[in-house]
């Protein structure tokens, strides 16, 4: 494309009504600040269907949309169901953008897992973490441990690849 990175916003939950989670919100506004700033070349919005419908990309990209981002900036991934699905399935996308340099749009607590795993595919990863703030205290205590182990468990899964 022309130098700069690409976008990847990784998905959350997509509440009943398909209404976005607050998460899903923050990071699609988030991006859009990105985008208007002049970060990103484009967005790969990333996540399929979870408990309620529509996908977590399609949300994503209308709430970019309602933030001023033009359709033709916008590239779903909508299949995917974890966070290492979100970015390998992003790939061909990216590949076919020309990009091999993302910002991880994702939550702070998130950002350093999803980073190992976007550079254990390849890429040129960095965060773009959302900001602290907005978000419940407990929830995010919560994800802190939850992310901390699951960081652990694809660091030790990686290596053991690695070794093979």
């Amino acid at each position: 494309m022309d130098g700069r990175p690409a976008a990847l916003v990784l998905g959350a939950a997509v509440w009943a009504e398909g209404q976005p989670s607050p998460t899903l919100r923050r990071r699609a506004l988030h991006a859009a600040g990105l985008w208007h700033a002049g970060v990103p070349c484009a967005i790969v919005c990333c996540g399929g269907m979870g408990r309620h419908g529509p996908s977590e990309a399609s949300v994503i990209a209308a709430l970019l949309r309602e933030a001023g981002v033009p359709d033709e900036a916008l590239h779903l991934e909508a299949h995917s169901t974890t966070t290492e699905e979100n970015i390998r399935y992003a790939l061909p996308i990216l590949h076919a953008l020309g990009v091999s340099e993302v910002r991880i749009v994702t939550d702070s607590w998130h950002a350093p897992r999803a980073v190992l795993l976007a550079r254990g595919m390849g890429l040129h990863a960095r965060a773009a973490a959302v900001p602290w703030q907005g978000g419940r205290r407990r929830f995010q205590a919560r994800m802190v441990l939850r992310e901390g182990g699951a960081l652990v468990g694809n660091a030790l899964r990686m290596a053991w690849r690695g070794l093979r």
